[in-house]
């Protein structure tokens, strides 16, 4: 999935727009939905985000819904306890036989924690799908976040693919040769396939630091730079959207700042 992500980031609709504008709307949206004390706001942008990826980046629906499925899947499972372990208001549903009841303080709390993590994650993705990582991390070395910082998040980012390559071809081969046909068998393949991975990994670390070394490296990785220019249009627009967001938020109970 991570890379199905970077090819949609890579293309998409909004590719040639400024990557700095993409992060400053993705993040400011977030910055919004979990300050929100109402679900109204985080819905709004929940809707908006979702609109933009699928029209205006034109990401498949189908694949974005299962992106969605994740958070959502999560959220849900804490969701289901707030409901019962949250009270104040009315009774709106008692379990019979047990001290569980779900009140009216407890389903809007749940309310706006789903709003929020459902707006968020939208926002998010607006950013992973629309946005390569390697802008993102050019960003950051204009933001002047130190250097150290960003080639270890680089260095994590590709590490990320070698293992997620690896444990599928590990794993592919343990499943032809019926590793994982009963439970003991299942649990024996699963460790021997961490151990392999580990030491693969290892060895790929390794090679990769020859290769580096081979190339001068001087401490510093390299970030290719493509600045984009910013329509004024885009400005305003980004600028209009936000505030919105903003007035309804307000407008329909305030912001939490602590």
């Amino acid at each position: 999935m991570y890379e199905v992500l970077e090819d949609f980031a890579q293309q998409n609709g909004l590719r040639q727009t400024s990557p700095g504008l993409k992060l400053f709307l993705g993040v400011s949206s977030i910055l919004l939905c979990v300050s929100s004390s109402d679900p109204a706001a985080p819905l709004l942008v929940a809707a908006s985000m979702s609109a933009a990826v699928l029209a205006l980046a034109k990401i498949p629906a189908r694949f974005y819904a299962r992106l969605l499925l994740v958070p959502v899947s999560f959220s849900v499972m804490s969701i289901a306890v707030i409901l019962f372990i949250t009270a104040g208001g009315a009774v709106l549903l008692e379990v019979p036989g047990l001290p569980l009841a779900v009140t009216s303080d407890g389903a809007n709390l749940a309310l706006l924690l789903l709003a929020r993590v459902f707006g968020g994650m939208c926002s998010l993705y607006f950013i992973a799908l629309t946005t390569p990582m390697t802008e993102v991390f050019d960003i950051l070395r204009r933001l002047r976040v130190p250097a150290v910082f960003i080639d270890l998040a680089m260095l994590t980012y590709r590490f990320i693919f070698i293992l997620i390559e690896e444990a599928g071809q590990i794993y592919r081969s343990q499943v032809m040769r019926l590793g994982y046909g009963r439970f003991r068998e299942s649990v024996q393949s699963s460790g021997m396939l961490a151990g392999a991975l580990f030491l693969r990994t290892w060895e790929s670390g390794e090679a990769l630091i020859l290769a580096m070394d081979a190339r001068c490296y001087d401490g510093k990785l390299g970030i290719p730079g493509d600045s984009r220019p910013v329509s004024f249009i885009a400005i305003i627009t980004t600028l209009l959207y936000l505030s919105a967001v903003f007035g309804v938020s307000l407008s329909t109970g305030g912001l939490v700042l602590v």
